[in-house]
């Protein structure tokens, strides 16, 4: 069985926690199913859980190439050379990332997050679409960090064939 689900800001990708924080348990009552992939704690959007052994090493080893697609509100607007950069791809701490496609969007048709980002009258914000083949550790935020324009919401909205169309956070559905 697999199944798609809007992880709600503020939950951890994972079905127990031993200091009590909100994990997956508290809105997928699936016996059985495993995330294929993580998201932050801080990041919300598209999860993936299964059980299907295979299914789940497809999606989460960067070796398959499974395109996921990101939301970021940024600081700032990014200038051309910034997502030139993210297009190339960048060296991090860990090493080179792949090319990603990147573009800037209209701010996506999204339900309030709690607690809202912070607002600066100062600081504008903007948002871009990026899409990568890999998943490392907080990958996307330290991307746009790396070209200067730090994320300060982040939303995975795709993950190979599957999307949030449809999803509220909290919500899943089986999709397999």
């Amino acid at each position: 069985m697999t199944l798609v689900f809007y992880k709600p800001y503020g939950v951890l990708t994972k079905f127990t926690d031993q200091e009590g924080r909100l994990t997956l348990a508290a809105y997928v009552d699936v016996p059985g199913v495993y995330p294929a992939g993580r998201l932050d704690q801080d990041s919300e959007g598209l999860l993936v859980l299964t059980d299907d052994g295979a299914l789940q090493h497809r999606l989460s080893s960067p070796r398959y190439g499974k395109e996921k697609g990101y939301w970021a509100q940024v600081e700032r607007e990014p200038n051309e050379e910034a997502l030139a950069q993210l297009r190339r791809g960048l060296v991090l701490k860990d090493g080179p990332t792949l090319p990603a496609v990147v573009r800037r969007i209209e701010p996506p048709e999204l339900p309030e997050r709690e607690p809202p980002v912070r607002f600066r009258k100062t600081v504008p914000t903007a948002w871009i679409d990026l899409r990568i083949r890999e998943g490392r550790n907080r990958q996307v935020r330290r991307m746009t960090a790396a070209v200067g324009f730090p994320t300060l919401r982040l939303v995975r909205y795709q993950v190979g064939p599957w999307t949030l169309e449809g999803l509220q956070p909290g919500e899943w559905r089986v999709v397999g």
